[in-house]
């Protein structure tokens, strides 16, 4: 049995130290009319939209693979993995490319498809809440913590959590082969 921590409680030294841990450098977009917050650090390159090559038997968020300067790189729809409604890509429609922790601790390239890329914002500790708690059914294993910026609020994503390593792992292997 796996415990999650509660970041709901009141501030304590160790909720502060994560608070510190996780500020810094964000780069901000938009998905489903909200604002999303990956650490700039995780953050290869935004691209237009490309061509991309769909793969058999994956995750309806997965959406395929791109070849990016002769690498394969897998590509994830962030509003189909959330469970958003699927929209028209538009002008702004863009890859944004990162790199995620393997299961073998190696990095691995993946594309997010976001609605729009907004800012690189810089989140001080004192800007970050802890993730609402919203009862047991709703998971937020994702969420880092939740930015107050500008009046808004922006959440802050957990990249490597986000794609189940394992999927990364399989579409890779299968697109070397």
């Amino acid at each position: 049995m796996t415990t999650q921590t509660n970041l709901a409680t009141a501030d304590t030294p160790s909720q502060e130290n994560r608070f510190t841990e996780i500020a810094g450098k964000y780069l901000t977009f938009f998905l489903g009319g909200e604002t999303y917050g990956i650490p700039v650090l995780k953050v290869r390159e935004i691209i237009s939209l490309l061509p991309i090559t769909p793969v058999p038997q994956v995750p309806d968020y997965m959406k395929g693979v791109i070849n990016l300067r002769g690498k394969v790189i897998p590509v994830v729809d962030l509003r189909s993995k959330f469970s958003l409604p699927k929209v028209e890509a538009t002008s702004n429609t863009c890859i944004v490319v990162v790199q995620i922790q393997s299961i073998e601790n190696q990095i691995k390239l993946i594309g997010l498809i976001v609605d729009a890329v907004e800012e690189v914002a810089n989140i001080a500790p004192s800007d970050i809440e802890p993730t609402p708690d919203f009862g047991g059914t709703i998971s937020v294993q994702y969420i880092l913590g939740m930015a107050k910026l500008k009046g808004s609020v922006k959440s802050l994503l957990d990249i490597d959590k986000i794609i189940a390593a394992e999927v990364i792992e399989r579409i890779t292997a299968d697109t070397a082969a």
